[in-house]
C-alpha cells in the first residue's frame, strides 16, 4: 500500500522547525539561524520512500503579530492547518510554555487532524526534568503521540518518521521521487542570502531586510551560474551597516552566500549584491506584495 499526506509543523518562532524540517528531508531546504522569524514563507519539503511520500511544511513561528509582515507570516502558519492531514506541534523543552504556545493551543481545539507534540532541545536539558513537562503539557490538547527528541542531534527523528507513518492514508504520489521541494532555484538562492544577512548582523537589521533575486542565468559552457539580487532595507542607516566600512560587510555576507550557494547548485556562482532603501517596507502592504509576501492570500 503507497500512503502519501501532508504534514504541517508548527510552533513559536526559535523553537527548532527548520532544522527538524531539513533533517527529516535530508537536505537543507529551509534557512535555519538562532534568531527567531527566521522563516517568512511556507516550504514544501519532500521525503520519498518505498513506503510512500510525505509532504511537509513548513510555517514560520506563531507569534503576536504588529505588523503586515507579522501578520502574513503567522496567517501563513495557521492556514496550514487546514490543508494537512497530521499537525507536528513543536515545543522547546529549554523555555517556559508562554503566550503563544497558548495561541497555538487555542486554535487547535476546533481541529480534527492528528496532531504530535514534538518536545525539542532535550539535548540541552536535564533528563530529570522532562517527565514533568510531558506531565505538564500532556492534557492541553488530545495529543495523539508525544515524542521527545532532539532535530539537531537526530534523535527520535526516526521514531517520528515512524509514528507519522502509520497516521498517513493511502494515497497517490504528489511529486517525482528524485524531488525534495517544489520550491524554485531562485527563491532558494534569495533564502541563503537573506540567512546569511540575518547571521551577520545584529539588533533590527535581520528583521528589516528582504532579498529580491533581480537576475538567475545559467551558464552551462562555463559551469557557471550568474546571479544578481538586491538587499532591501527600511532605512539608510540600515543601508549603511549592510554595506559596511568600504564595502566589508556586504562583501562577507556576498562570500559566504556564494560558498553555500556553490555546495547546494553544484556549479561555479557569480554573485553581485546591491542595496536599497524601501522605506518602511515592513509595514506596507503594497511593498510586501511587490517584495513576494502575498498579503491576504
Amino acid at each position: 500500500m503507497f500512503k502519501s499526506g501532508f504534514v504541517g509543523i508548527i510552533g513559536k518562532p526559535n523553537v527548532g522547525k527548520s532544522t527538524l524540517f531539513n533533517c527529516i528531508i535530508g537536505e537543507k531546504v529551509a534557512i535555519t539561524t538562532h534568531k527567531p522569524q527566521t522563516t517568512r514563507n511556507r516550504i514544501v519539503g519532500i521525503k520519498n520512500s518505498d513506503r510512500g511520500q510525505i509532504i511537509f511544511l513548513d510555517t514560520p513561528g506563531i507569534h503576536r503579530a504588529k505588523t503586515p509582515l507579522n501578520s502574513y507570516m503567522v496567517s501563513t502558519a495557521f492556514n496550514t492547518f487546514a490543508d494537512v492531514d497530521v499537525i507536528l506541534f513543536i515545543v522547546d523543552a529549554e523555555t517556559p510554555f508562554g503566550e503563544e504556545d497558548v495561541l497555538i493551543v487555542n486554535s487547535m481545539k476546533n481541529t480534527t487532524v492528528p496532531v504530535i507534540l514534538l518536545i525539542n532541545k532535550i539535548d540541552l536539558v536535564e533528563k530529570e526534568r522532562l517527565l514533568p513537562l510531558i506531565d505538564e503539557l500532556k492534557d492541553l490538547h488530545s495529543f495523539r503521540d508525544i515524542i521527545p527528541l532532539s532535530a539537531l542531534k537526530e534523535f527520535n527523528v526516526d521514531t517520528l518518521v515512524n509514528v507519522i507513518w502509520n497516521l498517513l492514508p493511502e494515497g497517490p504520489k504528489y511529486f517525482p521521487d528524485d524531488m525534495y521541494t517544489d520550491s524554485s532555484e531562485r527563491f532558494i538562492a534569495a533564502e541563503i542570502i537573506r540567512e546569511k544577512v540575518m547571521l551577520l548582523t545584529h539588533q533590527e537589521i535581520p528583521y528589516s531586510t528582504a532579498v529580491v533575486l533581480e537576475a538567475f542565468k545559467e551558464d552551462e559552457k562555463r559551469n557557471l551560474i550568474r546571479m544578481r539580487a538586491t538587499i532591501n532595507v527600511e532605512k539608510n542607516s540600515q543601508k549603511g551597516i549592510i554595506i559596511g566600512k568600504k564595502g566589508s560587510m556586504l562583501k562577507e555576507i556576498g562570500k559566504q552566500a556564494r560558498l553555500e550557494m556553490e555546495k547546494f547548485f553544484g556549479t561555479r556562482i557569480f554573485l553581485e549584491l546591491f542595496v536599497r532603501v524601501s522605506k518602511d517596507w515592513t509595514r506596507n502592504e503594497r511593498m510586501l506584495t511587490e517584495l513576494g509576501y502575498k498579503i491576504g492570500k
